[in-house]
């Protein structure tokens, strides 16, 4: 495949998935890492998704703000970075095979567990921070930790525009700091900014659209389509 066709290609992939971000919040990224993957290669596309959800979520955070759970958010966010910081350190050391399939797998189960058997009962508070944890550190190696944070964001935030706005505050302040640290290590190449910047008019149409759908859909059918994402997300982390 020649290269202008797979960037075209990366482009509609990065279109729909942050569609679907400015819907939920998430998502975005855990959906588009496999196809980008294997467009522009995984080196490219971690820099470039983790640009791409940067300002999508920013947009989000500024935009509604009012809606912020500050608290949660500091909590999310502090216990997140211990784990993304271990994840980013273990990226190239541990066979990440493996661990993709496993953490495919466990989305899946506790995403069908939700929508199947919905339960009002929070996990107990040592299990809800484990879940914080192992989220930011398969953030690190993934950068698709978002499934495991919306296990705990689902059970903690009831009110959709409360989770949409928090949890992504949270995505600004970790896509941040992994930028940086891409930045530091020199993992940006010209095609990765050049696809990156002819990417934002996308991302900004695909933003104004999620946003528009997001206000016609009910607390119900919200949840209903996070976990429905969550098996995806699952299915496209095993593949």
């Amino acid at each position: 495949m020649a290269e202008i066709t797979r960037d075209i290609l990366f482009l509609l992939v990065l279109f729909v998935s942050n569609m679907i971000q400015a819907i939920t919040g998430f998502a975005g990224t855990v959906l588009a890492m496999p196809a980008s993957m294997m467009l522009i290669g995984a080196d490219e596309a971690r820099v470039v998704l983790n640009a791409m959800a940067l300002v999508s979520c920013l947009w989000l955070g500024m935009q509604h703000r009012r809606h912020i759970r500050w608290r949660e958010l500091i909590r999310m966010v502090g216990l997140m970075m211990i784990g993304m910081v271990a994840g980013m350190l273990l990226y190239r050391a541990l066979p990440l095979a493996p661990l993709q399939r496993a953490y495919g797998l466990f989305i899946i189960a506790v995403a069908l567990k939700n929508l199947l058997f919905p339960s009002t009962r929070e996990p107990r508070p040592w299990l809800m921070t484990v879940i914080l944890l192992a989220s930011g550190v398969i953030h690190g190696l993934f950068v698709s930790g978002g499934a495991l944070l919306v296990v705990y964001a689902a059970a903690r935030l009831k009110d959709k525009d409360e989770f949409r706005a928090t949890v992504a505050c949270v995505w600004v302040v970790l896509n941040t700091v992994m930028g940086a640290q891409q930045v530091a290590a020199g993992e940006w190449t010209p095609h990765a900014v050049a696809i990156t910047v002819i990417g934002l008019p996308m991302l900004a149409l695909a933003v104004l659209i999620g946003n528009h759908l997001q206000r016609r859909i009910s607390q119900q059918a919200f949840l209903t389509l996070t976990y429905a994402l969550l098996v995806v997300s699952g299915i496209s982390i095993l593949f």
